[in-house]
């Protein structure tokens, strides 16, 4: 048994107590070295499920990164300056009219946000996405106040994306507001057309909220070899098909979203646009999600690493 059999063998194997591994794919430039799928839990809705290489699951945070694509083709398209003041209706005339694109982006908008996965009590995360946040994810993240001058403190935040998506949404759609139909197919045919498709995801699905607009900081469902193919896109700066495709993001996409502009203090992990870093991994980006979801590019080892599953922070490796 090879070294990194043993280890998949560990990550899937370990107690309950310290989580469990849904899915599992290590790419080595652009071929699968390893892949191992898990048991998903039963629960009240459905029960155990046996796992393969074409079951889709969620992504939760790590649809911010797929935001931040999406972004990247309006870049190419000249639709958008993230530089700019971001376009967002309610903050004409206020003092958060200053907050750019970027700054939603880096997670430095000076917005109020608590983003908490536990506690309902406190938590806006919770509160915009299943409680009385309202059918507008963006309206309820962009109307709370501003506690921070925008540029100045990082404070990691579902809502800030949730604005970043419904900017994208007005400028696919023809302009902000309309029936949250059409405003829903608008976006699912331009994710479809000009990113999952080019890039080979045939298995996912992207959810939107009661306004019509794509839930952009949780709500991608795709297999892990999808999500992995996504993850080559970034490695090859934007190029699709391993590199040999063509040109859907802007030369110098995969650097703006590295760029690191903040460590979390918590986790230790580096920050840049919408993407993460491991100080562990010289020049590595990546996309994480709730409890252990991980997409982790290494490009000077040409890796690119998916894993899906459910991790406690509490017995997650430091």
């Amino acid at each position: 048994m090879s070294q990194l059999e043993q280890l998949v063998d560990e990550l899937f194997d370990r107690p309950d107590a310290e989580g469990h591994s849904l899915a599992l794919v290590i790419q080595q430039g652009g071929s699968i070295v390893a892949e191992r799928y898990g048991t998903q839990p039963a629960n009240d809705f459905q029960p155990a499920v046996e796992l393969d290489a074409g079951s889709t699951l969620i992504s939760w945070s790590m649809a911010k990164s797929i935001t931040h694509a999406a972004v990247g083709i309006l870049v190419a398209d000249a639709s958008i300056d993230v530089d700019a003041p971001a376009p967002v209706v309610e903050w004409k005339g206020t003092p958060k009219e200053a907050i750019t694109t970027l700054q939603l982006l880096e997670m430095r908008s000076g917005l109020h946000f608590i983003e908490d996965y536990v506690d309902g009590t406190t938590s806006n995360c919770i509160e915009m996405l299943f409680g009385d946040g309202g059918p507008s994810h963006a309206a309820y993240a962009a109307g709370q106040p501003l506690d921070h001058e925008p540029g100045t403190v990082w404070n990691y935040s579902s809502g800030t994306t949730n604005i970043v998506s419904r900017i994208i949404g007005d400028i696919v759609s023809g302009g902000p507001g309309g029936d949250p139909g059409d405003r829903a197919a608008a976006m699912g045919s331009f994710l479809s057309e000009r990113l999952f498709k080019p890039v080979g995801m045939a298995t996912v699905e992207a959810k939107f909220d009661g306004a019509g607009d794509f839930v952009g900081s949780s709500y991608v469902y795709a297999s892990a070899r999808d999500f992995a193919r996504f993850g080559e896109l970034y490695r090859h700066d934007g190029v699709t098909d391993l590199g040999n495709g063509a040109q859907i993001l802007p030369s110098g996409w995969t650097a703006h979203a590295a760029l690191q502009v903040a460590m979390d203090d918590e986790s230790g992990f580096g920050y840049g646009r919408h993407w993460w870093s491991w100080p562990d991994i010289p020049g590595s980006y990546s996309c994480h999600g709730y409890e252990g979801q991980f997409i982790v590019v290494a490009p000077e080892s040409e890796v690119v690493l998916v894993h899906l599953g459910k991790t406690d922070i509490s017995v997650a490796p430091e």
